[in-house]
């Protein structure tokens, strides 16, 4: 009976009072939730065969960061004997709950929420282990259509003028699907005859509910499995968010009211295609789980002291102006550049990187090989990595281990993600992250399963 395969579950409440400041969106939004939508969670799955175990747990938050992590694994390291590359700690990145990161005006963290937070993540993961018990996977990838948008390259959906209604009707796709995730992956966990838990991988941003809205849930993703759930009772689901840095949902930046009712409608889109892939779920062999870490410095472009110091001094001018205001987007956007220059800088004369090491992390589970790190990929870097890959159902995870922004393809170096979004974070532009993030998970898969 050694070499029989065990999975266990867990899950606890991590939905924060009403009174902290959700996240992202836009410079010091001040944007308070009114009430909780649907509770946010930390989902737990453990894995033994052969005397090796492994967890993963996602979050229904916007991400973590490298210390926030290291509290989790040494938490459970120390109850379970696990090892750091055997604790996956991975994020669904809804933008309707609390800022867990050092965001820079995006949402100010709550100090409370934030001391709780990683003892009740480690107990999820603790309660997964406990909970080990003789079990089976399937596995099934099914059509998952109608949520997405790539929203860097379908310029049609940009400018496309049509109505909530048209984006919720059952035929509504993008004009480009193939920049997108088209399917999903489905794999559930059956013991003793009985449906115990479910994960699924799609890669989306989750944003149906943005800057206008004032409820605390998951978005689509937290909302499916929950109602999920409860069709499976005493079933735990987890999301696995995968390559979502330029996907978008088809409804977003909409009225509060109109985001409320496109999350139902979406997220009953996911929860079809979910409950099709429990449905059409064929066995899953796991032979071997094994798991590898490869700690990893990425490369930054070179910016000139003198010349970021000329820049925060043009911007230190803007917001001093007589008749600047506080109310002023423009004046919030310009404190939020005039924060990460200053750190920059500061950073640059110590000679030190604006981003930390970072630790690209991978479970293999039989042929199954999640391939983690802390961006927001794009799909042609997933793509890239899916062609190249050796396993037979290779899946790039975002946010696992921390929370480092975008990892953008080749050819949006210059934009928004790219160029943008790391200077308001205080970090330099990655140069080739496209080519360097590939390589490197490629080069974990291979440390994974040895091929």
């Amino acid at each position: 009976m050694k070499n029989v395969m065990k999975a266990g579950l867990a899950k606890i409440n991590i939905t924060p009072r009403i009174g902290v400041e959700l996240t992202g969106f836009g410079p010091y939004l001040h944007r308070y939730p009114i009430a909780v939508r649907d509770n946010l969670w930390a989902k737990a799955f453990a894995v033994e065969q052969a005397g090796k175990r492994v967890v993963i747990v996602s979050c229904d938050l916007l991400g973590l960061q490298t210390p926030m992590i290291d509290r989790i694994k040494a938490a459970v390291k120390k109850e379970t004997g696990l090892a750091e590359e055997d604790i996956m700690v991975h994020c669904t990145h809804t933008h309707s709950g609390p800022a867990t990161s050092e965001m820079n005006g995006w949402g100010e963290i709550d100090p409370p929420y934030l001391e709780i937070l990683p003892h009740k993540i480690a107990k999820a993961c603790i309660d997964a282990v406990n909970n080990l018990q003789e079990a089976k996977l399937s596995h099934a990838e099914v059509p998952c259509e109608g949520i997405g948008v790539n929203r860097v390259y379908d310029k049609v959906y940009d400018k496309d003028p049509s109505t909530l209604e048209h984006h919720l009707s059952g035929n509504w796709r993008p004009a480009k699907p193939e920049l997108t995730d088209t399917a999903c992956h489905v794999i559930k966990i059956e013991s003793r005859g009985k449906t115990i838990g479910f994960l699924a991988y799609f890669g989306c941003h989750p944003v149906v509910c943005c800057e206008h809205s004032h409820y605390i849930h998951g978005d689509f993703p937290g909302v499916a499995l929950n109602n999920l759930e409860r069709e499976f009772p005493g079933s735990v689901g987890l999301f696995l968010q995968g390559a979502q840095g330029d996907v978008n949902t088809c409804v977003a930046h909409k009225t509060e009211q109109e985001a409320l009712l496109a999350l139902d409608v979406i997220a009953a889109r996911f929860a079809n295609a979910v409950r099709n892939g429990l449905i059409q779920a064929k066995p899953l062999k796991v032979g071997q789980i094994n798991s590898a870490i490869i700690p990893t410095n990425f490369t930054e472009d070179k910016f000139k002291i003198s010349e970021l110091e000329k820049t925060l001094a043009d911007k230190e001018r803007a917001v001093r102006k007589a008749d600047a205001s506080d109310a002023d987007f423009t004046v919030r956007m310009e404190m939020v550049y005039i924060t990460a220059y200053r750190k920059i800088i500061s950073l640059l004369k110590d000679g030190k990187s604006t981003y930390p090491m970072t630790k690209i992390q991978g479970l293999q589970i039989g042929p199954i090989a999640l391939l983690g790190s802390p961006f927001e990929t794009f799909q042609a870097i997933k793509n890239d990595v899916k062609t190249a890959a050796k396993s037979p159902i290779p899946l790039v995870m975002s946010f696992t281990n921390d929370y480092l922004g975008y990892a953008t393809d080749k050819q949006s170096r210059g934009g928004y993600a790219g160029q943008t979004v790391p200077l308001i974070q205080a970090r330099l532009p990655l140069k080739k992250i496209h080519e360097e993030l590939v390589e490197v998970l490629l080069e974990l898969e291979k440390k994974l399963t040895g091929k």
